[in-house]
C-alpha cells in the first residue's frame, strides 16, 4: 500500500515510519507546518512541530530512504485548533487541543490530502492498536503499554478513519521504541517526548490566553455567592483546579478550596470544597462512533481525561447527544473535555462533555 507516514520530528513517528516501510508498503515521509512562526529550536520538551522537528523528520527519511515533504497546515490548524481552544476557554469551557487536532487535522485534513493525492491511508506514532475483524471492519483498542496508550485522544475517530489509519508502535512499550531507534541509527533516539500544548511552548497558559482575551475583572464567589476575591479572567480557570486561585485561606476557615464553576456570562468564578466537586452524570454533546453506534443502554468503561482512570458507567446514544451515569462520583470533571467510552480494550466512541451533575 502508499501510506503517508506523519513524521512530527520525534522519536515514536520515525519508528512508526521504518516499521511501515520494512512491513513493505511504499512510503512517504510528511511533516506538518502547523505555525506560521515557528521557532527555530524547542524549549526543553515542551513545543512540537518547530524548524529543529521538521530536521530531525528529514534526517530520518534520509536514514530510511524515503521521500519527505512538508506540508504546511498552519492556517487550518489555526481555526481548527487554536482559534477553537480561545473560544472554549472564553465561553467557561476546558478544551482538549490534542483531541481536536486529532480529529480535524491529522485524521481530517491530512487523511484527506493523501487519500486526494491517491495514498491509501496514514500512519501515525500512535500507542493504540487496530484490530482486523473477519468481517474487515476494524476496531481501535488501547496499547500495549498501558501507561503510554494514546486510544483517549484518538476516540473521536470514525470507522472510516480508523479504515485508512496504521499505528504501528500500539504494541510496543516506550523504552523498546527508543532501544529500536538507537539500533537503527537514529539521531532522535534520545530526544524527550513533547508534552503540554504544542501551541504553548512555555507552558503558561494563563499567560498565552490573557494575551489573545485581554484581562478581564471580575469576582471569585463561594457558594453562598459571597466575593472572597478577585481574578484577572475567569477564561483562566477550569473545574477542579485548586491552585493559583490567588485567595487568602485563612479567610476560608483554611481548608482548600477548588473552582467548583466558571460563568463566563457573569464572568464569575465558584469556589467551594472538595465534596462539590463529585459528579456522576454527564450529558455529552458531538457524540463520534468508532463503529456501530450502540443501541439501547450499554455497559462500559468511561474515561475523562488523557490519562486518568477507567470508571464502570452505563451509557446510552440519543442522536448526537450521549448520556452517560458512572457508577461512582468522579472530581474535576469540566465541560469542553471529553468523554471515550470503552468495551474491555476496544474504543467505542467518544463526545464532548456538556455538562457534568450529581444525581442522586
Amino acid at each position: 500500500m502508499r501510506v503517508v507516514a506523519a513524521m512530527s520530528g520525534g522519536v515514536d513517528s520515525a519508528v512508526a515510519a521504518a516499521r511501515m516501510r520494512d512491513a513493505g508498503h511504499e512510503v512517504v515521509g510528511v511533516h506538518l507546518a502547523l505555525s506560521q512562526s515557528a521557532a527555530t529550536l524547542r524549549e526543553s520538551a515542551r513545543g512540537c512541530c518547530t524548524i529543529e522537528d521538521a530536521g530531525d523528520a528529514r534526517r530520518v527519511a534520509d536514514m530510511l530512504g524515503i521521500p519527505f515533504y512538508v506540508w504546511d497546515m498552519a492556517t487550518r490548524f489555526r481555526e481548527d485548533v487554536v482559534e477553537d481552544f480561545v473560544a472554549e476557554y472564553a465561553a467557561g469551557r476546558t478544551p482538549n487541543p490534542c483531541l481536536r487536532c486529532n480529529e480535524r487535522i491529522k485524521f481530517a485534513a491530512l487523511l484527506d490530502k493523501a487519500l486526494a493525492l491517491g495514498f491509501d491511508g496514514v500512519a501515525t506514532g500512535h500507542y493504540a492498536r487496530i484490530v482486523d475483524r473477519p468481517d474487515g471492519s476494524r476496531e481501535l483498542h488501547r496499547a500495549t503499554d498501558g501507561a503510554k496508550d494514546q486510544s483517549y485522544v484518538l476516540g473521536v475517530l470514525t470507522a472510516d478513519q480508523l479504515a485508512r489509519s496504521f499505528f504501528p508502535l500500539g504494541d510496543t512499550t516506550k523504552p523498546q521504541i527508543r532501544a529500536e531507534a538507537r539500533e537503527r541509527g537514529f539521531y532522535v533516539a534520545s530526544k524527550p517526548d513533547s508534552h503540554d500544548i504544542c501551541f504553548i511552548a512555555d507552558g503558561d497558559t494563563k499567560g498565552w490566553l490573557t494575551r489573545r482575551l485581554g484581562e478581564r475583572p471580575g469576582p471569585i464567589v463561594d457558594g453562598t455567592g459571597a466575593v472572597v476575591g478577585e481574578h484577572t479572567g475567569a477564561y483562566a480557570f477550569t473545574v477542579g483546579q485548586r491552585r493559583g486561585l490567588g485567595l487568602d485561606r485563612s479567610s476560608l476557615d483554611g481548608s482548600p478550596r477548588f473552582v467548583v464553576g466558571v460563568d463566563p456570562g457573569s464572568n464569575t468564578v465558584t469556589i467551594g470544597s472538595r465534596e462539590l466537586l463529585g459528579v456522576n452524570a454527564i450529558r455529552g454533546e458531538r457524540a463520534r462512533w468508532c463503529g456501530p453506534a450502540p443501541e439501547g443502554v450499554v455497559a462500559v468503561g468511561a474515561q475523562l481525561r488523557a490519562h486518568g482512570e477507567e470508571v464502570p458507567a452505563q451509557a446510552w446514544a440519543d442522536g448526537g447527544h450521549l448520556e452517560v451515569r458512572l457508577g461512582e462520583r468522579v472530581r474535576g470533571v469540566a465541560a469542553g473535555q471529553a468523554v471515550v467510552l470503552y468495551d474491555g480494550t476496544r474504543v467505542v466512541g467518544s463526545a464532548t462533555i456538556a455538562s457534568a451533575t450529581l444525581e442522586r
